[in-house]
This record gives C-alpha cells, structure tokens and sequence, in this order.
C-alpha cells in the first residue's frame, strides 16, 4: 500500500474517465447479462445504506427494460461474514434481499468477492462486477492477483468508491485497471450521478452499446456523455 498520499483527478475528470473505459469494455455476447452487484455493509457504511437499496432498484429496473439482466447481491459485514444472495431477475426481489441487510462493523473483505465472482464466471459468463465500498483492509497484492484473474476471464471491475480516501482511491484504481474496468467515486450529494452510472454499467451489461444509445436518449447526465465517446 502507498506511504504517501496522492493527489486525486476532480470528480468531472474521473467520471469521463470512467465512461470512456466503459465504452471500451467488451460487450458481452450472451442474451442475457449477469452482473455482481457487491457491497461493503460494514458500519462506516450505515448512513448511506438505505439509499444505496434505492438507487440499485432503479438501476436494475433500467437494465430490465433493454432485454434482461440477471443480478447476484453480495455483500460482506461483521467478522468474516460474506454472503451471496441466488441469481435473480427481479427487482422487487432484489429490494426485499438488500433491505433485510443491516451494516455491522468489520474489516472489508473485497477478497471474498473476487473469489467468488472467479467461481460464478467459470461455471457460466460473469457480464462485469459493480463494487461499492468507501474502504480497503487487506492485502493489497492479492487483490491485484485476483483482480487480474478476473480480467483474464472477461469480468470488468467497475469500483464505485465513496469518500474521498486518497489511498483507498489508489488501490481501487489499480483493481480497476487490471480487471479491465473503470473506477469512479461519488459521496451523499452525487445521488443522481451514482444512479446514472450505475444503471449506465447495468444497461451496457444487458445490450451492449445499442442499449445504451437508446438508453442515453432519456437521460441529460453521464450516459450522454459516454455515448458521446462511442464511435461512428
């Protein structure tokens, strides 16, 4: 991990940075999508929970309207629980799992989920994963070991990091990297921009890039940026 902390892009800068990244991730052949949405529920978490339960349902209903997306729900909170909902296509169902969910205090393990999404993806195609998280506790190495693994297997790491840590900001760059995702951060004020990128993610993983098109026709914010970035 760094010793020193480093300077962070402006918000502005990091989301275009992020929307180009997913223009350039490969878009999945699969008629339907499957996206791993995990979540750090450990008790810094616990103010933005309840809306985070929110804005994924609006996301997944998104990805619902553009040809289906199945989600899995991770999450992970108190000592070494990490726990992984069934693959599921429904977004009131997906509500009910992550309002059951209560934030306790633990250390992060962001390994577990990499483990786990390594598994999903070698029994049947893993669209991308969406983490967010406002933290990093663990070997910073072996992440970046699996982070990599899931690059090689076509799974994108989309790293939503909330707060402004810079070191945290480092680390969640470079899982972003070698996974061949993108990396974005956002705080309590940035509800709307979350909210697009997520279902931006979501609808990319569905439909590819023509979903995301008709997708960006409704919406002024970031997936008219992205779109602006595709090719002719």
């Amino acid at each position: 991990m760094p010793d020193k902390k480093l300077p962070i892009k402006s918000d502005k800068q990091d989301i275009e940075a992020f929307l180009k990244k997913l223009d350039q991730t490969p878009v999945p052949n699969s008629s339907r999508g499957r996206l791993i949405f995990a979540l750090d529920a450990t008790a810094s978490r616990q103010m933005t929970w309840d809306h985070a339960c929110h804005i994924q349902s609006m996301m997944f209903e998104e990805a619902g309207r553009v040809g289906g997306l199945d989600i899995q729900l991770i999450f992970f909170r108190g000592f070494r629980e990490c726990k992984a909902s069934s693959w599921v296509s429904d977004a009131g169902h997906l509500l009910r799992l992550m309002t059951s969910v209560q934030c306790l205090a633990g250390n992060t393990q962001i390994g577990k989920v990499f483990k786990r999404a390594l598994k999903e993806t070698r029994e049947k195609r893993v669209s991308a994963l969406v983490f967010v998280g406002d933290a990093m506790e663990e070997d910073v190495d072996a992440l970046g070991h699996m982070a990599g693994q899931l690059g090689l297997h076509g799974v994108p790491c989309f790293m939503f990091h909330e707060g402004g840590d810079p070191i945290v900001a480092t680390v969640y760059k470079q899982i972003a990297k070698l996974s061949g995702g993108a990396y974005c951060p956002f705080d309590e004020g940035s509800a709307q921009q979350l909210k697009e990128l997520l279902s931006a993610v979501a609808v990319f993983a569905a439909g590819g890039r023509k979903a995301l098109q008709d997708f960006s026709q409704g919406s002024k914010g970031a997936s008219v940026k992205l779109l602006s970035q595709l090719p002719d």
